[in-house]
């Protein structure tokens, strides 16, 4: 057993977590999607060629998602095919979810990823300091970096943040789409804004060094999060409402406002980047140009909420889609227009290399070296870098 795991167990202990709970991991996260129509799509940019060269050197950072499924029923263990894919993605780190609606859940989706660092060790790693995420660069391992979309793990009870913390980690969503102890989420029509709660547990995070994330916060939750914060925030996945609206986008004054706090705002590969038809690629350059105009170079990042394994359109696949949104519909937590007749995904960028993609797509639109590498890595280590103190 490693220290990693051993520190897993004394923690849970510590938080009065029978051991037992371990066992039956079900870490299963959370997004959503949106309804087709015939409203012709952007045109797509032409693939470069060559390729964009900087890539297998830039340090290559995807903010939300995860190496093996993600937004589905039950997230099976990773198989051979989702290692191979992580290994030979490109990509440096990424923001894996592993809150769940109470303590307990919680600690069970965290259990598989300490033992699918100790089972691949040459393909993993931990992260929880940049000295560690630029080891993942150096060795040629995909970093995980472990983080809440939620705050009900705590469960109104802040020494947790700290158990929690000391377990890994790093990023901490407000909100999901609904109310919770902390404030509004995007769908909550009060816009409530943060409790007394909500104040205290930002000044701990700040505190401990934790990345507080506004993603899925409500419009006034996410304008007091930034003002309250005394370290810069992410906005790990998102998109801009001047190009899409959607309740899961932000307006140009939240991402000026986060960037101009020294936040990064990460664009997401979801179908809110075109609600009522499918996504392209030439959609989620719109965003990212789109946030770089708002933002500054400095700003801007991706959070794909995808899994680095692409979806295999089996029938399989689309029966548990189908059988997750309608879930997610019965829960109330379902963004508008989220259909089971269309996947999470951008259906140009459906590969492990999505990242590489990006990359290629914004050198053909005359983007810079510079901005590129800053795009796909650079500015969430540099956020990493402000914000977390070992």
């Amino acid at each position: 057993m490693t220290v990693a795991r051993r520190d897993f167990l004394r923690f849970a202990a510590a938080a009065g977590i029978a051991p037992e709970v371990f066992t039956a991991a079900d870490p299963r996260s959370v997004s959503a999607g949106a309804s087709p129509t015939d409203e012709p799509a952007p045109e797509t940019p032409p693939r470069p060629a060559p390729r964009w060269p900087g890539y297998e050197d830039a340090i290559v950072i995807d903010f939300l998602g995860s190496p093996g499924y993600f937004n589905y029923p039950e997230s099976p263990p990773l198989d051979d095919e989702m290692v191979e894919n992580a290994r030979t993605s490109g990509i440096t780190a990424m923001n894996v979810t592993v809150s769940a609606g109470d303590t307990t859940t919680t600690l069970r989706r965290m259990a598989p990823w300490f033992a699918n660092v100790e089972r691949w060790p040459d393909v993993f790693r931990l992260v929880r300091s940049v000295d560690q995420l630029l080891d993942a660069k150096a060795t040629g391992r995909v970093g995980i970096v472990l983080g809440f979309q939620d705050t009900t793990p705590y469960e109104g009870d802040l020494s947790r943040m700290d158990v929690f913390h000391d377990l890994g980690v790093r990023v901490v969503q407000l909100t999901y789409n609904l109310r919770n102890l902390v404030g509004d989420g995007s769908l909550e029509p009060g816009n409530a804004g943060l409790s007394a709660y909500g104040h205290e547990l930002i000044e701990r995070l700040n505190e401990l060094g934790s990345i507080v994330d506004l993603s899925h916060c409500g419009k006034r939750t996410t304008a007091e999060g930034i003002r309250m914060s005394t370290a810069p925030v992410g906005i790990t996945h998102t998109g801009c409402n001047a190009v899409a609206r959607h309740p899961r986008s932000k307006d140009d004054e939240e991402l000026r406002a986060a960037a101009d706090g020294g936040g990064v705002v990460g664009i997401y590969l979801m179908p809110f980047l075109s609600p009522g038809r499918v996504p392209t690629a030439a959609d989620v350059v719109a965003h990212i140009e789109h946030a770089l105009n708002v933002c500054g170079e400095d700003g801007v990042g991706i959070g794909s909420d995808l899994s680095i394994t692409p979806i295999d359109g089996s029938d399989e696949y689309w029966s548990k889609h189908r059988e997750f949104v309608a879930r997610r519909i019965a829960a109330g937590i379902a963004a508008p227009a989220e259909d089971p007749g269309v996947l999470f995904t951008v259906p140009e960028l459906n590969s492990h290399r999505r990242m590489d993609l990006i990359a290629d797509a914004l050198s053909s639109r005359g983007h810079s070296d510079r901005v590129i590498e800053k795009v796909i890595g650079g500015n969430w280590v540099r956020l990493c870098r402000e914000v977390w103190k070992a």
